[in-house]
């Protein structure tokens, strides 16, 4: 949060750099040359633009500091005057303990925000059909019986998987990458710990996480507010080691 300034007039020439070229062999005479992209279309350009603005805003705390208009103006100000190499009217690096208590101000406001309509949201849920709330606060769903093994919370699994939030904002998904995702049921939040734990290899299931058993406080990057429910569907693949029966 102390780099703002510094985040939102560099972070596209970082997204957007080309790394190094390799060191070592230079690649055959006969090896296929690369085919050069066609000019981007006034269109395509527009839509370049727009998203290097979406990747400013999702990479900085801009995304989580619930700005309005009139902020966000005074914001796109100070971006566009330090992207121009304009004189800046306001010295950023006398203001970043300023910048610093503001966002943590809003950080604050909006973490209770997501406590008082999460606790909500968590008394529907665990009246539910089909709704098992376990002692840490985990409420689970089975949505579809498996028939294979049952991990416990030393395995590796291998899901599918797609999480959003309380009011149904999807915040990553495995399905829309294409690839499945593995990982040590210890190495993750202890909702997953715990859910994935419930079912066997085969069933699908939904986990409803409190906060204080998911990201807490803190929340995750610019998608998961702080003190944030999340809702995750989650599919068990396999586990490492053991076989599907």
């Amino acid at each position: 949060m102390k780099k703002l300034i510094a985040l939102l007039c560099l972070s596209g020439s970082v997204v957007l750099a080309a790394p190094p070229p390799p060191k070592g062999k230079a690649p055959p005479a006969d090896a296929p040359v690369a085919a050069k992209p066609a000019p981007l279309t006034p269109e395509e350009r527009k839509k370049v633009l727009y998203a290097l603005g979406a990747m400013v805003a999702q990479r900085t705390p801009l995304a989580q500091a619930g700005l309005d208009e009139a902020e966000l103006t005074e914001v796109m100000a100070g971006f566009t005057d330090a992207t121009l190499g304009k004189e800046l009217k306001v010295a950023p690096a006398e203001n970043m303990p300023k910048v610093d208590q503001f966002l943590k101000e809003r950080a604050k406001v909006r973490g209770e925000q997501e406590k008082a309509k999460g606790a909500t949201y968590l008394e529907d849920q665990a009246k539910a059909p089909g709704a098992q709330k376990t002692a840490s606060g985990l409420i689970y769903f089975e949505t579809q019986a498996g028939t294979g093994p049952q991990p416990t919370p030393q395995d590796t699994v291998k899901v599918h998987y797609k999480g959003t939030l309380v009011n149904g904002t999807e915040f990553d998904s495995s399905y829309k990458r294409g690839t499945p995702a593995e990982f040590p049921l210890s190495g993750v939040i202890k909702c997953w710990t715990e859910g994935v734990a419930k079912m066997k290899v085969g069933g699908k299931a939904k986990l409803v996480c409190p906060s204080e058993i998911a990201y807490g406080e803190r929340g995750a990057g610019g998608s998961i507010p702080p003190n944030s429910v999340l809702n995750f569907e989650v599919e068990l693949l396999s586990i490492t080691g053991k076989d599907a029966q």
